[in-house]
């Protein structure tokens, strides 16, 4: 009996339901990235600017704005809570995988092979990890898919007029990926996708149509890229040698990583997949002539890993991208087994998936016994046995993805999507205390709100936590002390030093600020014995200590 539609439509609701939807208000804010993301745009909401980034009131100019657009759209619609600032992440997620399906459908004509892609893709770790983390990675993902498809239709519709078309709305998405992500967007789908063209022998093509994908792109973006350069002239030149060059090339990178660093994090993130990893490229490389589509696919892939493994900086959100093609070619494979009836390669990736679940429950007991991770937390007892029956229920499905029936097949081979959805949502309620105050500060400053509602002046030592005082207390005049990270750009500008506070100035500074009312020092691993101790209270959890002045009277 085959399953209707109407049911079909019913399990994948509850499916992205429970994996994307559910967890984006069920967890504190991360800090940096969460709480700057938030605060960003809830500042250019508030001042009702959507051409320049700020943080804390201060020049911003590390990433363009369609990424912060996209969040805006979001907290304007949800308000301002910790749902609206990782939706546009999930969304863009769940569009990147419609264009899997599209894609898919255009490779292979099989519905089967297109719905797997998507199941793969939204199940695999790294996507699902940071498909509900506010971050503009998912946006780059979705541009870039969007390129990238644009650009095999672009190669292989039959007739002009689908080319360009194809080519027009290809220049758009790729538009919108520079003001995502900057010249980077630009570079990825070049390196990508001229092999497969040279391989392909369509240089004229590759001429034409890229020109028209080229000017595509600067009609989208040239209305933002003329508006900052008109209110900040400075902002070009910072972001192309600053964040471009030294961040991926100079010596003193940013995220500075070896040259395998991405290996590691492909196998992790390929999980609960990993099992198909190996046959996907093999078999793609293997008939690549005899489908064309598979070396594409081979291209987009390797080509951009590649390039960000060259790259000095690294983070493990950067091959995000990388997983679209991985995700087509692993459904490939798996359904050409199962049309061949070769279950062996299916019931390999139950195994994998049951004995890995196994395993982070013997590492995880030994780091809780070696790192103390959970000694000085009162409820430390209930997070170990949340973390251990996360990992038994990921062991647990991986061994019934690989049960044999009668048939001695895996017939329960897609059930493996389910492998991280326990963790997944339990994730935000096993971390550690001692890290909870310093990386998740929402829950310290809901404690601390009447102190520092009170306070004229609040100041930071960390940016992220800075952000997320500046989030939760709805302002944005917080002051940085003693140092400035990722805004010393922004803190250099004449019309704000003042918002800077170095260690050697705060007792004189104090003195004068408390005249006018409290003033409240908020410190991340910092020594509260290093600063004037105030004569009203010192409020200290794990890593985290404030420090709150009365008014001078």
């Amino acid at each position: 009996m085959t399953v209707s539609k109407s049911l079909k439509a019913a399990a994948w609701f509850l499916f992205f339901g429970l994996f994307y939807l559910l967890p984006l208000n069920g967890r504190l804010l991360w800090q940096p990235d969460e709480t700057r993301y938030a605060e960003i745009s809830r500042e250019m909401l508030a001042r009702g600017d959507w051409v320049v980034p700020q943080l804390l009131g201060l020049r911003y100019f590390e990433k363009p704005v369609a990424g912060y657009w996209l969040n805006n759209i979001s907290q304007w619609l949800f308000g301002e809570n910790n749902f609206s600032v990782r939706f546009a992440s999930t969304l863009c997620t769940a569009l990147s995988a419609a264009l899997i399906f599209w894609l898919a459908m255009r490779l292979w004509q099989n519905r089967q092979k297109a719905w797997t892609a998507c199941l793969i893709y939204l199940s695999s770790f790294l996507v699902y990890a940071i498909g509900t983390y506010s971050t503009l990675d998912p946006m780059l993902a979705l541009w870039l898919t969007a390129t990238m498809a644009g650009c095999y239709e672009v190669i292989h519709a039959v007739s002009v007029r689908r080319k360009i078309i194809a080519a027009i709305l290809t220049g758009a998405a790729c538009g919108m990926a520079f003001m995502t992500k900057g010249f980077l967007a630009l570079a990825l789908p070049v390196i990508a996708v001229t092999p497969y063209m040279l391989w392909q022998r369509r240089i004229k093509d590759l001429f034409v149509y890229g020109l028209a994908i080229f000017a595509a792109a600067v009609l989208v973006s040239a209305p933002w890229v003329i508006a900052v350069a008109l209110k900040e002239p400075d902002y070009w030149r910072y972001f192309f040698w600053v964040e471009h060059i030294q961040r991926f090339a100079a010596e003193n990178a940013q995220h500075k990583r070896p040259f395998w660093f991405f290996v590691p994090i492909l196998i992790a993130g390929a999980l609960p997949w990993l099992g198909l990893l190996p046959s996907a490229l093999t078999q793609g490389w293997r008939r690549r002539r005899e489908q064309p589509g598979l070396a594409y696919l081979l291209c987009w892939a390797a080509m951009p890993f590649l390039f960000f493994s060259v790259a000095k900086g690294k983070l493990p959100t950067y091959i995000l991208p990388c997983f679209v093609p991985l995700a087509l070619l692993m459904a490939h494979v798996a359904i050409e087994a199962i049309d061949k009836e070769r279950w062996r390669m299916l019931a390999i990736n139950g195994r994998i998936n049951a004995i890995f679940g196994l395993l982070a429950v013997f590492v995880f007991i030994g780091a809780v016994r070696v790192e103390s991770l959970y000694e000085h937390d009162a409820s430390g007892s209930f997070k170990i046995t949340l973390a251990l029956v996360c990992f038994l229920f990921w062991s647990a499905i991986g061994w019934w993805a690989a049960h044999r029936g009668s048939r001695k097949e895996a017939r329960h081979w897609r059930w493996a999507a389910l492998c991280p959805l326990l963790f997944g949502l339990a994730a935000g309620h096993i971390v550690p205390q001692e890290s909870v105050a310093a990386k998740q500060p929402q829950f310290f400053i809901g404690n601390a709100r009447a102190e520092l509602a009170d306070s004229r002046y609040i100041l930071s030592n960390n940016v992220g936590i800075a952000a997320g005082l500046a989030w939760e207390m709805k302002r944005s005049d917080i002051l940085l002390f003693d140092k400035k990270g990722e805004l010393e750009y922004g803190v250099n500008y004449a019309d704000s030093v003042e918002r800077f506070v170095s260690a050697e100035q705060f007792p004189e500074w104090l003195q004068e600020a408390r005249r006018h009312g409290a003033v409240s020092l908020l410190l991340l691993d910092g020594k509260p014995e290093t600063v004037p101790l105030p004569d009203s209270m010192v409020t200290a959890e794990a890593r985290l200590f404030l420090l709150h002045y009365r008014q001078a009277p």
